[in-house]
């Protein structure tokens, strides 16, 4: 069998690897010049760097599993997170439960409340629950207003902007979770991993593993068009940087685009099912990347809870990893998630670093715009899938009205998070459901 793909990310790529190994012909056509999608990388001094900030949480098991399975197990370090919380101008410790008990933020008896709720969504199972009712509905009912406002509401609202009170709690309950199985014990700090090679060295070990085995992985290569005849996809008509218009016939084909995209590719949709998947929104993913002669905090995670600063999270990279993988650079990431209408979207490199530098002060008072050796701009348009009310009843089929044609992307993945892990997962699951369709 002969099947195309639509995108070279981790889905992409993982369900290439999978539909290769049993022996049929894969071809993966990604418009960008390298693979990986959001976890793609570039070089950092002597090392490898992540475009967008990646690391894996202990219930990561697919893309652990993937990663011993084509011999990069070694390479998979668990390192103790340093978490923090800037609030009221002070960077406080937020990595353990031990240090919500000492965050001057709130009251005793509002931190104890929090600390309970917080157990209570560790230890349930029951997601069903939390489906039906806004993070800010149940925080604010269970937590009280005042620790709603200062721990959850500003994460909310720089994370979802706009639609920051219409964010289901099943995704909080889910992040909880995640947090909790990064811990061997509950008091413990938790320990996250990373691939000591880069995510890089992952994708371009599955692009070798995927050639090997008779596929193959196109870079600039766009898609212009799913070509259907009949109701059936039989090929796609792709434009080739420098080499102009070419069709390919499939027998099925799988795309790993945003919602949005796949409208644009597939002629003659019904609108029904148009109309689900113009029920997805996004926001994007716009990060300045800093490289420093010297270390911003001794931090690797830190939300900002003071949302007079105009970004939501400060990354750094090597207080996670130790700087001598980059040349001695210490790399600090600055992270938002506007909509693409938003100023800070459109913002070019320079303007956005000009915005955020008069802040990066309160987090260091010593900072200085002469530690900054060079920084990079990166953004992504569909970066974060909205996870609304009853999120479940809108999420679109892999199976679409054309026969042979897979949808397979970002907003199927639930309860999870967007991630590497779940891409993997969602990579395998496309494979399967196509390989058993075709053998009904």
């Amino acid at each position: 069998m002969k099947i195309g793909i639509i995108g070279a990310g981790a889905l992409g790529l993982t369900a290439a690897y999978e539909l290769t190994k049993l022996g049929h012909q894969a071809d993966i056509f990604e418009r960008a010049s390298f693979i990986g999608g959001q976890a793609s990388t570039f070089d950092i001094g002597d090392g490898r760097l992540e475009r967008g900030y990646h690391h894996l949480f202990r219930s990561d098991v697919d893309i652990v599993n993937l990663i011993n399975e084509i011999g990069l197990g070694d390479r998979l370090q668990w390192i103790e997170s340093k978490v923090g919380l800037f609030h009221g101008g002070k960077i406080w410790d937020f990595g353990s439960p031990k240090d919500l008990l000492s965050f001057g933020g709130l009251k005793f008896l509002d931190r104890l409340r929090l600390g309970l709720v917080t157990f209570y969504l560790q230890k349930t199972n029951n997601l069903s629950s939390f489906e039906g009712v806004t993070a800010k509905e149940w925080l604010e009912r269970k937590v009280g207003k005042k620790p709603y406002q200062v721990i959850w509401e500003p994460m909310l609202k720089g994370k979802f902007g706009r639609y920051y009170d219409q964010v289901s709690m099943a995704w909080i309950w889910n992040k909880i979770h995640l947090r909790v199985a990064s811990r061997e014990r509950l008091w413990d700090k938790e320990k996250l991993g990373y691939p000591m090679g880069s995510f890089g060295e992952i994708f371009d070990v599955l692009g070798e593993k995927i050639r090997e085995q008779g596929g193959n992985v196109y870079l600039s290569t766009g898609v212009n068009k799913i070509l259907v005849e009949n109701n059936k996809a039989i090929g796609l008509e792709l434009d080739i940087k420098g080499k102009g218009i070419i069709t390919k016939k499939y027998d099925a084909i799988i795309a790993t685009t945003p919602s949005y995209v796949f409208g644009r590719l597939v002629p003659n949709l019904p609108k029904s099912f148009l109309s689900t998947l113009n029920k997805s929104n996004y926001l994007a993913a716009v990060l300045i990347i800093l490289v420093l002669d010297r270390a911003l905090t001794n931090k690797y995670w830190l939300n900002i809870a003071d949302r007079d600063i105009p970004f939501v999270g400060v990354i750094e990279h090597t207080n996670f990893v130790d700087s001598s993988v980059y040349g001695g650079n210490h790399i600090v990431y600055i992270t938002n998630y506007p909509s693409v209408n938003d100023p800070i979207y459109r913002m070019n490199g320079e303007d956005l670093l000009e915005t955020y530098l008069p802040y990066l002060g309160q987090l260091n008072a010593k900072f200085d715009r002469a530690w900054i050796k060079n920084y990079f701009h990166y953004r992504v348009e569909a970066a974060q899938p909205i996870i609304g009310v009853n999120y479940r009843d809108t999420i679109p089929s892999h199976h679409t009205p054309v026969e042979n044609l897979y949808l397979a992307n970002t907003t199927q993945i639930y309860p999870e998070d967007r991630g590497t892990n779940y891409s993997v997962q969602l990579g395998r699951k496309i494979a399967s459901i196509v390989l058993k369709d075709r053998t009904m």
